[in-house]
């Protein structure tokens, strides 16, 4: 079985960047609408999932509030465009086979991981995460995979999208993924302002490869060869022990859908009744043809 979570909020903003000035003859805008309707139907198409959900930001952990205060508040606010679409594509991901999945003042990678330790204690699971969260990295392993179409991180420019496995991650980071958190605690994440301490990610990552971790390279700092960066670990300390525990995954939460209840069933009727108010004419008849394919196939069985 193959369980595939979609970090939702990150294919909106994806998609509503990548795709510009569309709309329907009514005015409204659909660009995002389209973008993400298109991404996930390729996620099927390339990794014809039986289990799916799409995670969703719903606040922030008071936790990593009281550790840092200013934690995400660089985050510029939602373009107003998009308000809409987001409310409208969270009531067409159902419709899409994939249900919604959040918690009150929860972080979707929180989330996530909760559900791919809970998958990996499955036989024969394989989870895949689409996301470009860094700290979800930590979660690669024999069980994990992270679902990109980054050309960065494609083998060749004609692959379509790339599975990254522990090899790849590390390859990526440079450190293994179990180790991408002391990376990050040290580099700091300007994306939700956590603030770094002035070591760049092939310095920190060296320094972690080198000593083995962040906790024997905190121990053993009066080792490392540069002055200078001997000064920041000593400065910065405390930054970076905080640092450590925001970039933590908190994956003890319960689950609120039950993994068996995750599989992915599109309601035809209703996701063709939503693309036509959307006017998006070539997507709607793949649709259509989806649907009348998945209609004989389901006679044939049941003949």
């Amino acid at each position: 079985m193959k369980l595939l979570l979609i970090d939702g909020h990150y294919y909106v903003y994806r998609s509503f960047f990548a795709i510009p000035n569309l709309s329907n003859s009514r005015g409204e805008p659909t660009n995002a609408i389209f973008g993400f309707t298109k991404t996930l139907r390729l996620m099927l198409k390339h990794l014809q999932p039986e289990l799916g959900a799409v995670v969703w930001d719903e606040g922030v952990p008071q936790k990593r509030v009281e550790l840092q205060p200013a934690y995400k508040e660089t985050r510029k606010e939602m373009p107003k465009p998009m308000i809409p679409q987001l409310e409208f594509i969270q009531k067409l991901t159902p419709l899409l086979g994939f249900r919604n999945i959040s918690l009150p003042d929860t972080e979707a990678d929180d989330l996530i991981g909760c559900y791919a330790i809970a998958a990996c204690k499955r036989p024969g699971m394989e989870v895949v995460l689409a996301t470009n969260d860094k700290d979800l990295y930590q979660l690669v392993g024999p069980c994990v995979k992270v679902y990109t179409t980054a050309k960065a991180d494609l083998a060749s420019p004609k692959d379509a999208f790339a599975l990254l496995s522990e090899d790849e991650v590390t390859a990526k980071w440079e450190v293994p993924p179990k180790l991408i958190g002391d990376v990050l605690a040290l580099t700091g994440d300007s994306v939700d302002n956590i603030p770094g301490i002035g070591l760049g990610r092939k310095t920190a990552a060296a320094l972690i490869r080198e000593f083995g971790g962040l906790e024997p390279l905190l121990s053993n700092s009066d080792k490392v060869k540069s002055a200078r960066t001997r000064e920041k670990l000593a400065n910065a300390r405390d930054q970076i022990l905080q640092n450590r525990k925001m970039v933590d995954l908190d994956c003890d939460l319960k689950l609120p859908v039950a993994i068996e209840e995750l599989r992915i069933e599109p309601n035809y009727p209703e996701l063709i009744a939503a693309l036509e108010r959307c006017e998006f004419k070539s997507l709607l008849q793949e649709v259509r043809d989806e649907a009348q394919r998945a209609s004989t196939g389901t006679q044939d069985v049941l003949l």
